[in-house]
This record gives structure tokens, sequence and C-alpha cells, in this order.
């Protein structure tokens, strides 16, 4: 077998309720003094006060909230945030959210501890030399999994495409995980979030820097998304359903961050950054295209991911296995209508050559089997049209 590493330096803790129960976490990690990054709609439901209300009641500190955390963050936002938590006199960060905001507080952590520019000293891979200050994460949705990664996307306004950031000092310091937080999630958003999980985790098997564990982590991540996530958007209060997904969601997190993602990514991080389309939305509806782009190069890996959706051995093999992704995005559809082209999403026709052009110069598209032009990706993402 050749060479494979494997760490997750994160702690993860995982129960109902238990985000108004991690104080002495906190403690055990040596900080006093959070900064809160979260967003406007979570403050607004009071989601955050009791979280907030339990660590104050057993001596810790907030000294300050930056809910100023759009869909997709930026490079200003993040240096907004940075500047507020150092003006706070924070000694660490406590983002409670999803994707978005837990990508602005590693940002935003960056230049917290170390200064500089974010774009021009950190984008790209591998360029921070020291460790960041404490970052505990507290995900309210099921799917991105960045409690668990060194990755971060961060849309830069000045060029209007997204900056990915990779390093070993992203990951975050704990990661408390607690399903109770994800009941209120509309049906439409888990459906969303739930297939980025599952694009992670089918990524993550088809990369060519898939290793036993990622595949072992990813593998049961699909299997729990494939029984659980159709009842997680029929039925928001199953905690049976949500918790299973909150979990799929950091096992496909782990899986990922290490065998890293391919051309479905690619081509979600540019319908993104072009047509500003969710990315859990944008995963989804590319991901049976992005499989048959890489059914020649991986056949045997796709195939292997049958047993998860129940299919067991049959001669179709990876064929099934892109018909069962298929099958559950036509259930998603009847169940919140959650779009299956990019046209019903918002895209336009004219985005769709700009599209191509930018995924084909994607960091994931370097993780990717087959080698990703703009030429030979376009046709799948008319197909995806």
């Amino acid at each position: 077998m050749s060479f494979y590493q494997f760490s997750v330096p994160t702690k993860v803790i995982h129960d109902e309720g238990i985000s108004q129960d991690f104080a002495h976490e906190c403690q055990l990690v040596g900080i006093t003094k959070l900064f809160v990054v979260t967003d406007k709609t979570l403050q607004d439901i009071g989601l955050i006060e009791p979280i907030l209300a339990s660590l104050k009641e057993n001596g810790l500190e907030i000294v300050g909230i930056f809910s100023d955390v759009p869909a997709d963050s930026s490079v200003t936002v993040v240096g907004l945030c940075a500047k507020a938590a150092k003006d706070a006199s924070a000694e660490g960060f406590l983002a409670i959210g999803g994707g978005s905001v837990m990508d602005t507080a590693k940002g935003a952590n960056i230049l917290f501890t170390l200064g500089g520019d974010l774009k021009e000293d950190y984008a790209g891979a591998q360029t921070i030399t020291e460790n960041l200050s404490p970052l505990i994460v507290i995900p309210t949705t099921a799917g991105t999994g960045s409690e668990v990664t060194e990755a971060i996307v961060i849309f830069d306004e000045e060029t209007g495409t997204k900056l990915s950031f990779v390093d070993q000092h992203l990951m975050p310091t704990l990661a408390v995980l607690d399903p109770t937080l994800t009941v209120g999630l509309p049906p439409l958003l888990t459906a969303a979030t739930g297939l980025d999980a599952l694009t992670h985790a089918m990524e993550a098997v088809c990369s060519v820097q898939n290793g036993p564990i990622s595949d072992a982590l990813a593998y049961q991540a699909i299997t729990l998304v494939n029984k659980y996530l159709l009842t997680a958007v029929k039925d928001g209060n199953n905690i049976e359903a949500r918790s299973a997904m909150i979990t799929a969601s950091n096992l496909a997190g782990m899986a990922f961050n290490h065998a890293m993602v391919g051309v479905v990514h690619a081509v979600a991080h540019s319908v993104g950054a072009i047509a500003h389309i969710h990315h859990g939305t944008a995963n989804g509806i590319f991901l049976p295209y992005g499989l048959e782009y890489n059914f020649e190069e991986v056949e045997e890996r796709i195939a292997s991911m049958a047993s998860c959706f129940n299919l067991g051995n049959n001669d179709n093999g990876a064929k099934s296995v892109i018909a069962a992704v298929r099958n559950l995005l036509t259930d998603l559809n009847s169940a919140c209508n959650f779009p299956l082209t990019y046209k019903d999403a918002g895209v336009k026709e004219g985005q769709l050559n700009q599209i191509a052009k930018l995924a084909a110069d994607d960091g994931a598209s370097f993780y990717n089997p087959r080698p990703i032009d703009a030429e030979s990706i376009l046709p799948f993402v008319q197909k995806a049209f």
C-alpha cells in the first residue's frame, strides 16, 4: 500500500444540548475571553443567547460579537471581523453558525494572530508558519464539515473569484456538535447542506489522494446521508436524523480534509462566484455529472460506494451509484423543491462558458482523477443546466 497519513488535531464532542454545557472544555483549552462570530439570523432568532449565557454562568467572558457575516464571506468581512476581535482584546474565537461563519472565524484568526494581508500573505496552501489563537466552532448546519478541516474559501470582491486557503494551522481547536441546533433548519437548506456533505464524501473516495482512513470515514458518511437526509428534510424535528446528519457532515469533513475534493467542487466554486448560488445546492446539482465526468478513470472507486446506497453487488456497479444519487435528488425535489438544474437554481445560460473556464483553474481540480480544462468540462456544465 502506498504512503498515507492522517491526523485530526481538533477535539470533537457530540450530544444533544451540549452547546450549553461545554464551558469546562474552554477551560481545558485555556481561554476565558471569547470573541463570538455568528450571523444576524442566528442572533435575531435567539439561538446563540442560551449558549453564551451558559458560558457566562461558568466564568467565561464574551468580549464581543461579530454578526455581519454574509452567505459567502469575503476578504473585507474577514478583515473587519479580525479588527473587531483585536479591538475587544479577545483571547480567541467562538464561531456559531454554518460554513460561512466558520470560514470567517478561521480567516479572521489568521489576521488576529499574525497580522498582515489576508490575500497577499496567506492565500494558497501551507502559508502559515505558526500556531493561531484558540478557535472553538459550533456548526448550526450539517454539511460543510468546516469544524474539522484545514480549508476555507473566501470571496475576493476585487477579482470576483473565490480564494482558497489550506493550512494545518486553520484546524479549529474544539468542535461542539449539538444536533438540536439544526432542528430549525428549513427543509431546502437541510437538503442543500446534506448534499454538500455527500459531495465531500463521494469526491474524497474518488480523489487521487484518497487513503484507507479517509475512505472509511467517507463510506460511513455516505451511508448516513443516504439513510437520514430525506427524513431530516421531511421531518426537521426528528432528532435521530438530525444527529446522524451532523455526524455525517463531520465524518465527510475529516475525509475530504485528507483526500480533498475534485471536479464537482471546482464547478460549484465557480457557480458560487459567478452566479452566487448556495454552495451545497451547486454541489448537489452537479454531483451526478461530476461522477460521469470521472467515470472512465475511477469506475471501480464509484462502484465501491454501492453498499452505502444499499445497492449490493450488481453488474451495473458505478452506473447504479450514479443512478442512486439522481434518485435521491429527485426525492429531494419532491420533498422540498430542491432544484435539479442550474437553470432552476438561477444560473444564466450566458454564464456557462465562464463557469467552465473558472472551474478549470480552481484549486480542487488538482485532486481530480481526470484533468479538467474548460473545453472538456463545458459539456457537463451544459448538461447540468
